[in-house]
């Protein structure tokens, strides 16, 4: 039904069908949305988020020969089927960067074998015809994130639909909770995440694959709510109208945070800096911000923030200080045991 929220999705499964949706609507011009969508046992949302991806792709890492497809929500037309027909031509860096891609992704975890084989006899037969290519391709290589099998837990447990234990660092409270999440899906935004209906906050939160200590598969079925997918195309951090309003004043050498969080407002301050109102549903982890600002930047408001950020300030610098006296004293006995051997004659 139109509206209804796209249910969690496996990435790799997602991919095969829309490999395959390419030779279906090839075969079939015009075909009706409602029978692609009972072909493929998908609802008609995650056909037409399909179409919306579709367009993206095609025969050139430079942009040209996408495929034009598109839909008036009844029928679907691809309007140059022919041109993608034509014999694939790569330039040699083209094919350096599809062999580097493949070898990487014949690795990832949580691929089917039978993919997987089929991927390595494709790899095969590109570097056959890449000839000076392929040996460039071979001194490079890509790794992943989330080693340790997180990210194949996670898209296992997406794909059967079970609910997941994760142990997970917070740099912005500097410390390991455990949690059960229903994992809703994976995405990209610079890193890998996956979206999450967290039982313990019983709230929608998003957690980076790295920074998972501990994963478990559970066997109780994952249940979120039905929830809106959000648009992360302009960014993972995307605060509410009705998160908490913190007011950032920064010099000129903290310029930099206009550019990198999220905010209302910037308004020039007299000494070149800024005065910056932004909002965030976790004020207290701007603490880290003000600390790493220095003296290029204080927090203003809420007067609260503020007062916290000082005392993590003095005791960050006492702790500092508390080594550095510390060292003091070590170097001093050091210096007394070596003076005392020389008066001794040793």
């Amino acid at each position: 039904m139109a509206g209804k929220p796209v249910r969690p999705v496996n990435a790799i499964d997602q991919t095969r069908r829309m490999l395959s949706l390419v030779t279906y609507l090839r075969e079939r011009p015009g075909a009706r949305v409602e029978d692609v969508a009972r072909a493929f046992g998908i609802s008609e949302d995650e056909l037409v988020s399909d179409l919306d991806v579709l367009p993206m792709c095609g025969t050139s890492f430079r942009g040209g020969d996408l495929l034009d497809i598109d839909t008036d929500g009844e029928r679907i037309w691809w309007h140059n089927p022919d041109d993608v027909a034509e014999p694939l031509r790569i330039a040699a860096d083209e094919a350096t960067a599809l062999l580097v891609a493949a070898r990487a992704v014949s690795t990832l975890p949580g691929l089917r074998e039978s993919d997987r084989q089929a991927l390595l006899r494709a790899t095969a037969k590109v570097e056959a015809a890449s000839g000076e290519a392929a040996g460039a391709s071979s001194r490079l290589s890509v790794t992943f994130e989330s080693e340790g099998g997180v990210f194949a837990d996670v898209d296992r447990a997406i794909s059967e639909r079970r609910r997941l234990w994760i142990r997970y660092y917070s740099p912005a409270r500097d410390e390991v909770t455990e949690r059960e999440i229903d994992p809703i899906r994976l995405v990209s935004v610079g890193h890998t995440y996956v979206e999450a209906w967290c039982r313990r906050s019983e709230a929608r939160r998003t957690f980076r694959l790295d920074r998972v200590a501990e994963i478990k598969i559970l066997d109780e079925p994952s249940a979120p709510p039905e929830i809106e997918l959000r648009d992360l195309s302009e960014g993972l951090v995307q605060p509410a109208a009705e998160d908490p309003e913190v007011v950032v004043e920064v010099g000129p050498g903290g310029r930099w945070v206009a550019e990198y969080y999220p905010h209302d407002s910037a308004d020039e301050l007299a000494d070149g800096g800024l005065r910056i109102t932004l909002r965030t549903p976790d004020p207290t982890s701007l603490r880290r911000l003000a600390l790493r600002l220095g003296r290029d930047g204080r927090i203003v408001s809420p007067p609260e923030l503020a007062d916290s950020a000082r005392q993590a300030a003095s005791e960050a610098l006492a702790a500092y200080d508390g080594v550095e006296v510390q060292e003091s004293h070590g170097a001093r006995a050091v210096q007394e045991r070596q003076d005392d051997r020389q008066e001794r004659g040793l």
